[in-house]
């Protein structure tokens, strides 16, 4: 993808082809997918950026504003747009979107992230901490869309002599639910050629909290020192906020979005039977309790609870179960 500046004539086609298209929308906000000429790229408050899709100007970018009557755009959306000025254009319409992923604020209030994903990679690192609860966060919201979670654990460069034993407890829980985890480090390149292998043909988006080096993977996965990357807080290994909005960049083989850092994944004003599904061993096993609305503690008949006992659920996993219902009242 390149900046350059379009050319007046270009412009002129691009408008003239698209004022034929509109003609067919019939005043809709929807369109088909095969009459976009435009994916979002990034989000800048009121200002969208475009990677142009079609024509002569394919493949370069175009600052944009979205017509009051769209609804709320994100990375990754397929629309429809026409020239404004020279530097600028006007997003008229929108396709319908395979999923949306985003997250619920501390008002409960959704904030969409990015569109049209295939897959979502979950990036932990050695430093700051991982938490299960917050991956579990995210793989309720991941198993909701139906979509490919893959775990990657960044910095592994900084685990000196034996690896970090409660480390490895974590990430087995994962490998042992049959969920993919790479351990790799974007410093040195260690485990990197397996991560691009398994995003082959994807369009992810990275999660995490903020200082897990989500932007230096995307540099190493491709970009090489074009996404500005920030270094940790030294005093309480917390990650600086690098990135501040969702962006698209193409690599070789594959789509990747960088997504702002967060301490903290909301899923507000969801089911609770959708949290459970995110939890597929406890949803296997849920359905052979013995009472439909088992609380999966003391009630005699649990499955669950029979499972804990065999070894077959992990305890931490139904804590962090718990916890997500408790946060949702």
């Amino acid at each position: 993808m390149s900046n350059r500046k379009l050319s007046k004539k270009q412009l002129q086609r691009i408008a003239e082809n698209q004022q034929k298209e509109l003609s067919n929308v019939d005043g809709r906000v929807s369109v088909d997918i095969s009459n976009c000429n435009g994916r979002i790229i990034s989000h800048f408050g009121q200002q969208l950026d475009i990677e142009i899709l079609k024509g002569s100007a394919a493949g370069s970018i175009m600052r944009c504003h979205q017509r009051a009557n769209l609804p709320h755009l994100v990375t990754g959306d397929l629309v429809q747009w026409v020239a404004d000025t020279q530097d600028t254009g006007i997003i008229v319409a929108q396709s319908s979107r395979k999923n949306i992923f985003g997250r619920y604020d501390s008002n409960g209030k959704f904030k969409p992230i990015a569109a049209n994903l295939s897959c979502v990679l979950i990036v932990l690192a050695v430093v700051p901490e991982a938490f299960l609860n917050l991956i579990d966060r995210y793989l309720v919201a991941i198993e909701r869309l139906e979509i490919l979670p893959l775990l990657v654990l960044n910095k592994i460069d900084l685990i000196e002599n034996e690896k970090n034993s409660k480390l490895e407890g974590l990430l087995s829980i994962y490998r042992d639910l049959g969920y993919q985890v790479f351990e790799v480090s974007a410093k040195n390149s260690s485990g990197i050629h397996s991560l691009k292998e398994a995003l082959a043909n994807q369009t992810t988006i990275l999660v995490g909290q903020s200082g897990v080096g989500k932007s230096s993977l995307i540099n190493r996965l491709g970009l090489d020192k074009l996404t500005q990357t920030g270094e940790l807080s030294a005093s309480k290994y917390k990650g600086t906020h690098t990135t501040t909005t969702a962006r698209l960049y193409h690599m070789e083989k594959c789509d990747l979005i960088d997504s702002p850092g967060i301490r903290e994944f909301g899923l507000s004003h969801i089911k609770a039977q959708d949290v459970i599904q995110g939890f597929k061993e406890l949803n296997e096993l849920a359905l052979l309790c013995k009472f439909r609305d088992c609380g999966h503690d003391k009630e005699p008949g649990c499955e669950i609870q029979q499972g804990i006992s065999n070894g077959i659920i992990a305890p931490e996993r139904l804590d962090s179960y718990r916890r997500i219902i408790n946060s949702l009242y």
